[in-house]
């Protein structure tokens, strides 16, 4: 899985790009990237999805891991981009109960205008 970062109207977007899954290669984590951006302070966080055709229950374990992190500092954190597969994903975890899934990044980027 690659991650990268950029920042749009004062939201940290990281833009995921392949399977999230347990994997041997060395290198930050989903959530200890996430964690960083807590860390320098910032509380506004968006994952984007939509170059993500995978993801295992260690993924959604690091998902878990970064809502909790970010609601535990008083941030944010919402998904976009989710395709329908990985949708069903999350409804049989019923993560769609606690999570803020959005269909697109624009709509994720107003909604947090919104609250």
């Amino acid at each position: 899985m690659l991650i990268n970062k950029r920042d749009r109207q004062n939201v940290v977007v990281f833009d995921l790009e392949g399977e999230i899954r347990r994997s041997d290669t060395p290198g930050l984590s989903l959530h200890q990237y996430v964690k960083e951006q807590l860390d320098e302070g910032k509380r506004d966080i968006l994952l984007n999805f939509a170059k993500v055709p995978f993801i295992d229950s260690f993924g959604i374990g690091e998902i878990l891991a970064s809502y909790i992190s970010t609601q535990n500092t008083g941030g944010r954190l919402k998904l976009s981009g989710i395709s329908p597969r990985l949708f069903l994903v999350f409804q049989v975890t019923q993560l769609t109960r606690v999570l803020d899934i959005q269909d697109n990044e624009e709509k994720a980027l107003a909604s947090f205008l919104k609250t």
